[in-house]
């Protein structure tokens, strides 16, 4: 089993652990339990999932949706020679909550779907704009993250001290896009938060411009470019002109 089909496996295991005696699970958590990588990833998705639970269990249903949905239900039914049984109020209502929490939802998917696709330009803005702060330790990361917030600076086409083995193993913020890695630095200059996301250049040949790349995702102004191991991806609120300070 590779580590893309042990992650498509294990992208279904519930947090509780009530997946743990299915076959196809065993096998998959067997597997990433032979490699540290697929161990942390499998932390990071199951800790995220158990979040979105967690919000979906908060969803209140409004005020009167149970019995618009019931007297919908009467209007669209045909005569019945037969007693239709009740729809129990708890299901109505489990219903509605569902429904609730799926349109509350609506923002995750494409940040999902870009995860998927290995789109990185759409992924990093969606990341971004989901999480305005975010955490990273170690002294590899540090080191970067002083290099890009150095006020002169131009990060395009300079020597940034990047370590791909040593910043995802000793604290530095990892994901998965498109089954590949990638490590994200946040840094401030000029007043401003920026998120840089950094994968290898040989997972993403989409990004070959050597040269800064410049889009705008919604709020947030992305700019991409590559050096001759790596590709960068950096986001921010702060906007195209900002972006073009730094490269």
């Amino acid at each position: 089993m590779t580590n893309q089909e042990t992650k498509f496996v294990l992208e279904a295991c519930r947090p509780n652990g009530a997946d743990a005696g299915d076959p196809p699970m065993v096998a998959a958590l067997a597997e990433a339990k032979r490699d540290p990588a697929l161990v942390a990833w499998l932390a990071r998705e199951q800790a995220h999932a158990a979040a979105v639970a967690v919000k979906l269990s908060e969803v209140t249903p409004p005020p009167g949706l149970r019995d618009a949905i019931l007297a919908g239900g009467r209007i669209s039914q045909p005569p019945q020679p037969r007693r239709v049984r009740r729809v129990p109020s708890w299901l109505v209502a489990a219903a509605a909550a569902m429904l609730l929490g799926l349109g509350g939802m609506a923002w995750w998917w494409p940040w999902r779907i870009s995860a998927a696709s290995g789109d990185l330009v759409a992924f990093a803005a969606k990341d971004t704009e989901r999480h305005l702060m975010h955490g990273g330790h170690g002294a590899a990361a540090a080191e970067l993250q002083r290099a890009m917030a150095e006020p002169t600076r131009r990060l395009a086409g300079a020597a940034l001290p990047v370590n791909f083995a040593a910043l995802r193993d000793t604290g530095c913020r990892t994901l998965s896009v498109g089954g590949r890695e990638v490590l994200e630095v946040c840094f401030k200059r000029d007043g401003h938060w920026f998120h840089c996301y950094v994968g290898r250049r040989g997972d993403f040949p989409a990004l070959a411009a050597a040269e800064p790349v410049f889009a705008q995702h919604g709020k947030m102004g992305v700019a991409s470019w590559t050096d001759a191991a790596h590709v960068y991806v950096l986001a921010s609120e702060a906007g195209r002109t900002a972006l073009t300070r730094l490269l």
